[in-house]
């Protein structure tokens, strides 16, 4: 499906490929993986014509659809349902051609429409939008009225929709929660066509993909299989060119040894430049050189408080208005792991400020230890810093009694090399941001850390290096992420935001995937609360009797069938004469095959007669 060539880049003042080559085969789902910075993004602004390579060649079938989601879709008075359902070109154009299209072309048009199964486009839609998030209601709002996250899974939902023969998705759970993670991991791994996902979501690699390409050193290498096999092959991969280097290298000290040993004598000369020439052409292999992950720094509380930290007894929060939680009896312990799930709205960060002390009680009680401390990172705080700030001056005005050596080591610790100390915010990456505000929240060592989204600027390894920060971590902890894995080997409880309450929910992470997808699927089969589309192929239900007759659906759609099955016939005709010319011969395979197609054929003009009759009887019920 798609061939690179030797692939050459070079871009901001530096090498992203380097005689990369791989080819991917049609239908296959593809996670891009490597570590942050490595050129992901960058290979897919390639491969859509919007970078041009030095070198090299990228190669596609002849008109091959490529989809992806590069912005959010614009605020504009089109519906939810519309905006989706145009993004399948082909459909929307047919569907406009019905109106003006001769009559003998409207046989095509709807044949065309039935291949590609346009009556259920609507249906389609609302599934997709339904799994990202969208109620019934939303489909027939406007999309100026959505935010800018809300129209990204708009953006999406269309990309998915129309199916295009690549899809490229970058980073697409970025803006999802948890529930819609889950519901794209199941719609990926149905996916019809080939797709290319970069993802840093160990769970979605493992659920929706069957190959891992690996980004690294400007090289592309295609692996089999998961994240999981990826990593099991990659390893013995290494461990082989370390054994076989070892083996080099001591093949290299042999010969050297004999050369030293007998270079000088008259008689050995000859044998001492045979071993020179063998060394010579002994093929370097270069030492394995792990790739180093800074850890994170998550100090854990030094004195213990008396349990409980924290207990809700009816308590209600809000902004102001009607509650947006309410009913909360809850308790939080010292060693409690809480993984907050519940889809976007539902009330998760109210929570999180609630417990971090941002928000107040309206009603009931909330008790908590006078001495506790609270460590509270979410996405808001990457997105309100100075972009004019550097690492330095955060750290000076966080560390003010601190020498300038201890500062740059504390940033040093926190995965922030010395010559990006004194980089602006604006030039850090957002795993580097998000690294230096992790470590920044848990540094007075706090006795519950809430956590919101930390991962979504974190590649797969940052996440690991998380994940063991935190299991070390001898404080409370409640989670709110997309990231599924880190949810599973983090949570030791869950907890579900829903109907505006927070209650404990008695399952596991598979208990809960089954239970979002099942959700899902009702909202999907729900009766949508917006105008359906018409029927392409069928007229609306007659009207009581009048006396004029219609000119309009169902006069076309009788034309159409009655020119449907003249080719019908046609075909099966054409199949009887090649029957009884074949029939001469002794080429039993070819009469066979000729055989099946003519049933195929006569099935087929059973079905154009019986579309016929029905479509005459409701043209000529409406003109009687």
């Amino acid at each position: 499906m798609l061939q690179i060539n030797d692939l050459v880049l070079d871009a901001w003042g530096r090498r992203f490929f380097d005689g990369a080559t791989v080819s991917l085969p049609r239908g296959a789902h593809v996670g891009l993986v490597g570590r942050n910075g490595v050129g992901k993004s960058t290979l897919f602004k390639v491969i859509l014509g919007q970078l041009t390579p030095g070198g090299g060649d990228i190669g596609l079938p002849k008109n091959a659809r490529i989809g992806s989601v590069d912005q959010e879709h614009p605020a504009t008075p089109v519906t939810l349902i519309d905006t989706v359902l145009e993004a399948d070109a082909e459909r929307h154009d047919l569907l406009g051609r019905l109106e003006t299209a001769p009559p003998e072309d409207l046989g095509d048009i709807y044949a065309r429409l039935i291949e590609i199964d346009a009556d259920r486009a609507p249906s389609r839609a609302a599934e997709i939008l339904a799994g990202l998030g969208f109620s019934q209601a939303d489909l027939g709002r406007p999309m100026a009225e959505f935010s800018g996250g809300w129209r990204m899974r708009v953006a999406l939902a269309a990309s998915l929709f129309a199916e295009p023969d690549l899809l490229l998705l970058d980073e697409p759970t970025n803006y999802l929660d948890l529930e819609g993670a889950l519901w794209l991991e199941a719609r990926l791994k149905k996916y019809p066509h080939t797709a290319i996902v970069i993802s840093h979501d160990r769970e979605l690699l493992n659920g929706s993909v069957d190959h891992i390409l690996h980004l690294k050193d400007g090289k592309l290498t295609l692996y089999p299989g998961g994240y999981d096999d990826f990593e099991r092959q990659l390893t013995e991969k290494l461990r082989l060119q370390e054994a076989n280097r070892v083996k080099i290298e001591a093949r290299r000290a042999h010969l050297q040894s004999f050369v030293d040993r007998f270079r000088a004598k008259a008689s050995k000369a000859v044998q001492a430049q045979s071993r020179l020439k063998m060394i010579a052409k002994l093929p370097p292999v270069s030492a394995v050189i792990e790739d180093r992950v800074t850890p994170f720094s998550l100090p854990s509380p030094e004195r213990p408080l008396a349990p409980p930290l924290l207990r809700l007894e009816g308590a209600s929060v809000g902004y102001g208005g009607p509650p947006i939680l309410k009913g909360l009896d809850l308790r939080l312990d010292i060693d409690d792991r809480i993984g907050l799930l519940g889809v976007n709205g539902a009330g998760k960060s109210t929570f999180a400020k609630l417990v971090a002390g941002a928000l107040k009680t309206e009603t009931g009680g909330l008790h908590r230890s006078p001495r506790l401390k609270v460590g509270w990172f979410h996405q808001h705080q990457i997105e309100a810093m100075d972009p004019d700030d550097t690492p330095l001056e955060i750290i000076r005005r966080e560390m003010p009694q601190a020498s300038e050596a201890s500062r740059r080591n504390r940033l040093a610790q926190y995965g922030i090399s010395f010559e990006k100390v004194e980089t602006t915010v604006a030039n850090l990456s957002g795993g580097e941001r998000a690294r230096l505000l992790l470590n920044l929240v848990a540094a007075e060592a706090p006795h519950l850390l809430i956590l919101d989204e930390p991962t979504n600027h974190l590649d797969i390894d940052s996440r690991r290096a998380l994940l063991d920060a935190l299991n070390d971590y001898e404080g409370a902890v409640i989670l709110i992420t997309h990231d599924r894995s880190l949810m599973e080997l983090v949570a030791d409880r869950l907890w579900l935001a829903a109907e505006g309450s927070i209650k404990p929910f008695d399952g596991d992470m598979e208990d809960y995937a089954a239970f979002v997808l099942d959700r899902a699927r009702q909202a999907a089969r729900a009766p949508s609360q917006v105008r359906a589309p018409e029927p392409v192929a069928a007229p609306p239900p007659p009207p009581a009797p009048r006396t004029k007759a219609p000119t309009g659906t169902a006069r076309r759609r009788a034309e159409a069938a009655e020119a449907a099955l003249a080719r019908a016939n046609q075909a099966l005709q054409a199949l009887d004469g090649e029957l009884t010319r074949a029939a001469s011969g002794k080429d039993a395979l070819k009469l066979a095959e000729l055989g099946r197609r003519r049933d195929a054929a006569q099935a087929s003009l059973d079905a154009a007669e019986a579309e016929w009759l029905a479509a005459q009887e409701a043209y000529e019920a409406m003109v009687r």
